[in-house]
């Protein structure tokens, strides 16, 4: 269903553009030999080139490049021969230079497409306009003390993937999605790790209203969002807001805005700054960047399969639907635990693999804050625990106590069953004797069967089950039973 504002002069829709700011995974800064390890001390990762000392050139990193090169093969965007780097001037106390090294008129890659997997099955696409190389700033630190604000210069420098989408997205799911499938994707290359909680993957959205079949309107844009869930609730509030200026008479200015998560509102920032207002020119330290073809072939063969990929072959090779091998494949940990469950060995029943790898799986890590990779239950132990149900050993209701068992102990399941007693009762012999037993206590119920309140059998099972101990083959009990109360 289309996301759609309703308004007094009519129906309103969204027009929403992604910048997502992504944190090149790498050892060293973009232009310096600087670390970047997250969380540590202020002020500790600053090389004289990332402080600005007079007189330090920028030495471009190779390994940034390549991870660059490395995200746009895998966003199916061309990857430009010739591309600079230019200065982007401003001024800000966390910025040591006065400007930021950055591209803009040649960026390292150019158009490409992002295919979205929504909620209802459907799927749409997303254009990327661009990705480009720049360096990040530093960090103003205004809670340090109540007079002043300091200055940490660790992040100075990091190298940044600026990924600019086209204004393709018109839904808060959309961009949901988008920010989902975008993380995976960077994952997967391992070009970004995507934590957004630590300011790795940071998002501005550009959003905009219109009446449908109109042009497009003035845009605001909101800045650094580090949360998915964030970023949908800010552009819900901006797209109302904007409907709401309109509508009374107003006009959206184009401005830049921060989101106020608390609040659940976005607030004005500063006006927003065209190109022109930065200044842009080419950097006169750094040369024009010129890519060789066979380079980037290189990069191009040693790329993961995606998860697009991933997707297509485990609906064909495993039969899963596409919900189902889209919720495998979002994260690269998960896809490799379900495939090392499935395994080599044929018969495995890989669609009750994946429901216990969705269900009780995803379930029991989230409840104990555990990662898959740290899983309690081996990939190999949860295939031992389907095959267990498949040979009747156990029933699917005692497989959830050999499974809670497995996420405390870590033990195999056959190893559980042994030890407490749970191995399901299959002897024909046993069973009919607890029916005989249920049966003989309960005359009047089991004459109703007989007379043909069929709805009483199910109350006979439980009762044989409870009999049992839980340990009936529940297939078993209802086949006996329904020879013995037959008519």
């Amino acid at each position: 269903m289309a996301y759609t504002i309703e308004g007094k002069t009519g129906t309103w829709e969204a027009v929403i553009g992604l910048e997502v700011h992504a944190q090149v995974v790498a050892q060293a800064k973009l232009f310096s030999g600087a670390a970047t390890e997250f969380g540590a001390e202020a002020n500790t990762q600053v090389s004289l080139v990332d402080a600005a000392f007079p007189g330090m050139l920028p030495v471009l990193n190779r390994h940034c490049v390549e991870q660059a090169i490395r995200t746009g093969l895998g966003l199916k965007a061309a990857i430009n021969r010739y591309s600079v780097f230019e200065r982007k001037n401003y001024f800000y106390p966390d910025l040591p230079q006065g400007y930021q090294i950055s591209q803009f008129a040649h960026p390292i890659v150019g158009t490409g497409t992002i295919v979205l997997d929504m909620p209802d099955g459907t799927s749409r696409s997303v254009g990327i306009e661009r990705l480009h190389l720049e360096q990040d700033s530093g960090k103003s630190l205004h809670d340090q003390d109540p007079r002043r604000s300091f200055i940490d210069l660790n992040r100075s420098g990091v190298a940044l993937m600026e990924i600019v989408s086209k204004p393709d997205m018109r839904s808060p799911e959309e961009v949901g999605a988008y920010l989902r499938k975008l993380r995976s994707i960077l994952r997967y290359l391992g070009t970004c790790d995507g934590n957004m909680d630590e300011g790795s993957m940071r998002c501005d959205a550009n959003v905009s209203v219109r009446h449908a079949g109109e042009e497009y309107r003035t845009r605001a844009e909101i800045k650094n969002v580090n949360s998915v869930r964030f970023v949908m609730q800010a552009i819900e509030y901006e797209a109302r807001r904007q409907v709401d200026v309109y509508e009374s008479g107003g006009k959206v200015v184009q401005e830049t805005r921060l989101f106020d998560s608390r609040n659940g509102e976005t607030r004005p920032m500063r006006s927003k700054e065209l190109a022109h207002d930065y200044r842009y020119f080419p950097d006169p330290d750094l040369l024009p960047l010129e890519l060789d073809e066979a380079d980037i072939e290189r990069i191009r063969a040693s790329l993961p399969e995606l998860p697009d990929e991933k997707k297509a072959r485990f609906i064909t090779d495993y039969g899963l639907s596409p919900y189902d091998a889209g919720v495998l494949v979002a994260e690269k940990e998960n896809a490799a635990y379900y495939e090392a469950a499935v395994g080599d060995a044929k018969g495995r029943d890989q669609k009750a693999i994946a429901n216990w790898v969705m269900g009780d799986l995803f379930a029991a890590l989230n409840r104990t804050g555990r990662d898959v990779t740290d899983s309690p239950v081996t990939p190999e132990n949860l295939a031992r625990l389907v095959e267990l149900i498949a040979d009747a050993t156990i029933s699917g209701r005692t497989a959830k106590e050999v499974f809670e068992a497995m996420v405390e102990t870590g033990k195999d399941p056959g190893t559980i069953v042994a030890e407490k007693g749970l191995r399901q009762i299959t002897d024909t012999g046993a069973l009919e004797a607890a029916i005989d037993g249920v049966i003989a206590a309960n005359a009047e119920k089991a004459a109703e069967v007989r007379a043909g309140k069929d709805r009483m059998l199910g109350w006979f099972v439980g009762q044989v089950m409870k009999a049992t101990g839980g340990k009936g083959n529940p297939a078993l009990v209802n086949e006996l039973l329904r020879k013995k109360l037959a008519p």
